[in-house]
């Protein structure tokens, strides 16, 4: 995926549909010169309704299409015939879309299903025609009401990457290079910091044919929370991560201080990423020999498990596989909490 085409933050303006007039006619025929009243409901306005497509992993459609109107309702007409409703515009949006109100910033709602629809922006009501205000005492009603007029707002959209695992640590530890290993993903790798600007997503092959998603989230830094290095957006792409893969240099000269680094943000971010099942990969495995490993063992980070892998010589590949599936199928819940099975779409 082109950083130009991954969109995660859009602002956009939202119209929907004015509702129809309804009617005051009163039934004309031959010989019939005082009927009464047959004046019909106007037509409900068109809503602005999003749709949940898993297929989609970016906003990018909504940098081009900042302003969307619905068509307003048909007018109640004689007969009582209705007004025709106006037709709904479906906006659809990856999983993992949250949508905030534009000025106050509060959280609407997410969309989390595939195929699920929420009504973003409401028609107005059609008018009734004066055939609903007929009583007894009241037989010939010479007015109707008008229609509802339809909303118009601002909304932000703000997509969260929506995956299996998600890869966290620090800038240049071989993250991008792990996912171009395990998956067809080809993001953009170099020897130097900040290289992954935007999520990069790819389906890991597994056993059986069976599969999982990895995001490789961009490097974290020290107060990412704060907002340093473009950190709130880095780091809320990781609460959309069901399990989360720590990546830090085998050669590293403080592997338990890279580590603190990274719980801290994510703790200060938000204390419940520190709830989601963890796994820890020692990266550039080829660059230490078993006697270093040896040696070193008392400075792995405790309390999380951990392996020795390698991008270039494929060392601990397989088993990381392994160990990540494994992980997947113990805790991956919908967010419904009803457990689910990896063949599940």
């Amino acid at each position: 995926m082109a950083n130009g085409n991954f969109v995660d933050y859009v602002k956009i303006y939202l119209r929907s549909g004015n509702g129809g007039p309804g009617s005051a006619h009163f039934y004309r025929a031959k010989g019939i010169t005082h009927g009464g009243p047959d004046g019909g409901d106007g037509g409900r306005g068109g809503h602005i309704i999003l749709k949940g497509n898993r297929h989609q992993w970016t906003l990018l459609g909504f940098k081009y299409r900042k302003h969307t109107k619905a068509p307003h309702g048909g007018n109640g007409s004689e007969n009582n015939r209705h007004g025709a409703n106006g037709e709904d515009v479906i906006l659809e949006v990856p999983l993992g879309t949250i949508v905030r109100d534009a000025e106050t910033g509060e959280v609407e709602f997410e969309m989390t299903h595939h195929g699920e629809m929420k009504i973003l922006v409401p028609g107005g009501r059609g008018g009734k025609g004066n055939t609903f205000f007929k009583s007894s005492t009241h037989q010939t009603p010479r007015y109707a009401q008008p229609g509802e007029e339809g909303i118009e707002t601002w909304k932000i959209l703000e997509l969260k990457v929506l995956a299996d695992v998600g890869l966290v640590g620090l800038p240049n530890v071989g993250k991008s290079t792990l996912l171009s290993v395990v998956s067809a993903a080809k993001p953009e790798i170099a020897n130097y910091e900040f290289t992954t600007l935007v999520p990069q997503l790819g389906m890991v092959q597994y056993r059986d044919g069976k599969s999982f998603a990895m995001a490789d989230i961009p490097g974290i830094i020290k107060d990412a929370h704060l907002g340093k290095g473009l950190g709130h957006r880095f780091l809320r792409h990781i609460e959309r991560n069901a399990s989360l893969l720590f990546c830090i240099p085998a050669d590293a000269d403080d592997m338990q201080g890279q580590y603190d680094v990274l719980l801290n943000e994510l703790r200060e971010y938000n204390p419940e990423l520190l709830d989601k099942p963890r796994l820890l990969a020692l990266t550039r495995a080829d660059l230490v020999d078993e006697e270093l490993k040896e040696m070193r063992k008392n400075e792995i980070p405790k309390g999380i498990p951990h392996i020795y892998i390698s991008a270039v010589t494929g060392e601990g590949i397989t088993e990381l596989k392994d160990m990540l599936y494994n992980m997947i199928i113990a805790n991956r819940e919908d967010y419904d909490g009803k457990q689910i099975s990896m063949e599940e779409e």
